[in-house]
């Protein structure tokens, strides 16, 4: 049985990424799933990119709106864009997409498969279940819009696929992961992202078997007429339903600012303090670089977190947006120079890493350890206070959103 990781609400958002946070996007996020292949492996990629929390905190130190629906579109559109021209070395095919980008992963797949050699035509055949499935078995009020379903040379697999319910202005997010996966209609999910509708039918819960059978049965000795006609002389009975066990659920909120209430203020307190204590000691040469100073380590600790944290790390998403701020200008304008620096530190670590020098990359992972080890006493800032701290220095480093490029405090 594929394990379930909980749930989380998303709102509905519209609008565009910029060109120019698209581009580090894909760079950015092409050289974190780099650095998690390199120390963890395939399959450790594809159960992060399965877990909605991690995947919300990937978009959102991204730069991407940290509680919307658009991180997903974003993401995978990201991971296309970045993997696609690693696929040969790292084994590892993102396929879909949203809209008439998601119709053609069933072709992407054949194609993939005839090139490196796994059963394309079986993974189509699961691409189109796993559609099917969130479109039809569970009946929610959510229209299916994004699918992406990234693959390894060896057959393993993650699915992310995104519905929308327009008038309710929210989104649904599904997880899926092959790993452990014995049924495609009996509890398959990883996670179902999305906030509660009431009643739905949900023919893949394991106490709707009898009722799966019976469907069959009914169409094999009733027909189409027969079933209508016994469907309007049953009487509705009801039965106690058997307890399932709870399960982690993340609620994205309708505010776009981060408030103190969004973050586990021990933890970013952490990340701040690893990065002024440890970034002289672990980057004594990076630091002598024009244009890379404490801002960016503070933004490597947080990077570092979505590579080598654990899963109870990400019930805050909301934190990993200080990293390079957010598009819309929350929690502040996108600090593009910051984003540039980061890219370029990971992007020497995993090339040097692949030469067998791991000196970098490993003080990347010191740095997270170090923030762990900090946050039990570390002080700092409340969040209010450290957004407009970042805000008031935002032109200094580059500070971009949708609206512009920031002006000077007290400029025009």
């Amino acid at each position: 049985m594929a394990k379930r990781a909980g749930s989380a609400d998303l709102s509905l958002h519209s609008g565009h990424v910029p060109k120019w946070l698209a581009d580090r996007m894909t760079r950015l996020g092409g050289v974190v799933s780099e650095a998690i292949v390199h120390h963890y492996g395939r399959d450790e990629l594809l159960r992060r990119l399965a877990h909605p929390f991690w995947f919300q905190s990937f978009g959102a130190v991204m730069g991407m709106d940290w509680h919307s629906s658009g991180i997903t579109t974003s993401v995978i559109g990201a991971l296309k864009r970045g993997l696609t021209p690693l696929s040969k070395e790292l084994g590892i095919h993102v396929c879909g997409g949203r809209g008439k980008h998601s119709r053609q992963t069933p072709h992407e797949l054949v194609a993939i498969g005839e090139r490196v050699g796994f059963d394309g035509a079986a993974l189509a055949k699961a691409s189109r279940l796993v559609a099917k499935v969130d479109s039809a078995a569970i009946q929610d009020g959510f229209d299916l819009y994004l699918h992406g379903f990234i693959v390894t040379d060896d057959g393993k697999w993650a699915v992310v696929q995104q519905g929308m319910n327009d008038g309710r202005r929210q989104a649904r997010r599904y997880h899926w992961l092959s790993e452990d996966l014995d049924s495609f209609v009996e509890e398959p999910h990883t996670a179902i992202d999305g906030k509660g509708q009431g009643t739905i039918v949900n023919l893949t819960d394991r106490r709707a078997a009898a009722s799966r059978r019976a469907q069959i049965e009914l169409l094999d000795s009733l027909g189409p007429d027969g079933v209508a006609r016994k469907f309007l002389a049953l009487e509705e009975r009801r039965a106690d339903p058997a307890p399932q066990p709870l399960l982690p659920h993340l609620v994205m909120p309708e505010h776009h600012d981060v408030r103190s209430k969004d973050v586990v203020l021990r933890r970013l307190h952490g990340s701040l303090a690893a990065a002024a204590d440890r970034g002289p000691e672990d980057f004594p040469d990076l630091l002598l670089t024009p244009g890379v100073g404490p801002r960016t380590v503070e933004a490597l600790a947080m990077v570092a977190e979505v590579v080598h944290g654990t899963p109870c790390r990400f019930s805050d998403p909301a934190r990993f947006s200080f990293a390079h701020g957010g598009k819309d200008r929350h929690p502040y304008p996108v600090p593009v120079r910051v984003y540039d620096e980061t890219i370029r530190v990971l992007k020497s670590a995993v090339r040097k890493a692949k030469l067998g020098q791991q000196e970098e990359l490993f003080a990347l992972k010191r740095l997270d350890d170090q923030a762990r080890a900090l946050e039990r006493h570390a002080t700092g800032p409340d969040v209010e206070e450290h957004v407009r701290r970042e805000t008031a220095k935002s032109h200094a480093y580059g500070g971009r959103s949708i609206f512009g490029d920031e002006p000077p405090p007290g400029g025009a």
